[in-house]
């Protein structure tokens, strides 16, 4: 990466930094077991220690635990749900801002802006499921995005099998559990027409962690996203499937991990390799402040997937800050920086910011800082103010998500 072009990441970075100094579980399951949700989330949808360890469990607090909410039905080989759980989310929200290509500031009441069914559970010993279907997302009925059976800790081995709808991302900072409306904008990053990206596919994801506090991930995934099946009913258009893997190690106070992307995309006669790595840190500061630091580099060698041949390198990067204020674990403040640098305008991330007319731009920074407060456990307020660096324009955020 350029220097000249880092120095905003690493500002931004060491300004969270200082400032730290001085100061998806479901309702369902909290149902099931008879808990509260701050068991797993701090704050909700958050989770902690124990929330991630209750999900990579399959949703139980032991692997292979003594079926509950079950019905006897005198066959060994069938573990049969007395009742299938289901959880709501809704999250509502007013912003004001100066979309791109008005003139003038508006105010947008986008209530709702999500509402999603949830479900998850175990259906036998070691094997559970989850899944969530989007009634609305910005207005429109989106389907299933997290869809997936899970293999856990297959045949003693330790090692645990997602196979379905999942993102990339998750081995690294999972987007759909952060407090912040302004998203982690470098798994977003898609580069010209090529569709692959660090959000939503379909594959398998191995888990296996080979000592204490060493996580190790593998992916085999189409690299398509979510689309639709072709008219001979695959989905992979191009029969490339794309790899990725991830490691990461516990250190005390810090994880520190890294991890590799490699695929290629084809259409018609022209093909894309597309290659995306990176390292990836969660700082524990002290007792609930979390600084997350993450950086990809992006090379696309056909990215048009065009006769001519456009290579295109990106720099993406982005520093959170999370800090939980007094006892309660009912006030949180947090901070968000995104970085995102191309050497041609070819970025696409799907979320209104790209410039009108071509539907591409060359570059993204965004720094946001929010306050969250938690009225009840599964009812949260949050308010959010951030700015848009290249286009040096404000976004307000108001807003409430609520489970139940």
């Amino acid at each position: 990466m350029n220097p000249r072009r880092m120095w905003p990441f690493l500002a931004a970075t060491a300004m969270l930094a200082t400032t730290a100094l001085p100061a998806e579980a479901i309702p369902a399951f909290a149902r099931k077991y008879n808990v509260s949700c701050n068991l797993c989330h701090s704050p909700a949808p958050r989770l902690n220690d124990f929330g991630e360890q209750f999900a990579a469990n399959g949703f139980e607090f032991a692997p292979g635990e003594l079926p509950r909410d079950t019905i006897d039905t005198g066959d060994e080989l069938l573990r049969l749900l007395r009742r299938i759980d289901l959880a709501f989310r809704l999250d509502a929200y007013t912003t004001v801002s100066r979309p791109i290509g008005r003139d003038r500031t508006s105010m947008d009441l986008q209530t709702p802006y999500n509402i999603k069914i949830l479900s998850g559970g175990a259906l036998a010993r070691n094997i559970s499921y989850y899944l969530y279907f989007f009634m609305t997302e910005r207005g429109e009925v989106s389907g299933l995005e997290d869809a997936y059976i899970q293999f856990t800790d297959i045949a003693g081995s330790g090692i645990s099998l997602i196979a379905g709808q999942f993102q990339v991302s998750d081995p690294l900072f999972k987007r759909e559990l952060r407090l912040q409306y302004e998203d982690y904008q470098p798994y977003r990053v898609r580069v010209g027409h090529v569709r692959a990206d660090l959000t939503y596919d379909r594959g398998f994801l191995a888990t296996y962690s080979p000592w204490d506090g060493g996580d190790l991930s593998l992916m085999a995934v189409n690299g398509h996203g979510l689309d639709e099946a072709g008219a001979d009913r695959l989905y992979n258009r191009d029969h490339f499937t794309n790899f990725a893997a991830r490691f990461s190690q516990d250190l005390g106070m810090l994880r520190v991990g890294g991890f590799g992307y490699w695929g290629r995309e084809r259409a018609d006669d022209f093909s894309s390799r597309i290659v995306m790595w990176g390292p990836d840190a969660t700082i524990a500061l002290r007792d609930n402040v979390e600084l997350n630091l993450q950086y990809v580099r992006r090379e696309d060698t056909n990215p048009m997937l065009a006769a001519d041949a456009l290579d295109t390198n990106v720099d993406a990067a982005f520093a959170e800050l999370i800090v939980g204020l007094g006892d309660t674990g009912r006030w949180w403040v947090t901070g968000l920086y995104n970085y995102i640098d191309a050497d041609q305008p070819l970025l696409s991330m799907r979320v209104g910011e790209q410039d009108v007319g071509t539907g591409f731009m060359q570059r993204y920074h965004s720094a946001s800082g929010g306050v969250h407060y938690l009225l009840h456990r599964n009812v949260r307020l949050m308010g959010e103010a951030g700015w848009d660096i290249e286009r040096e324009e404000p976004r307000f955020t108001a807003g409430v998500t609520l489970a139940w």
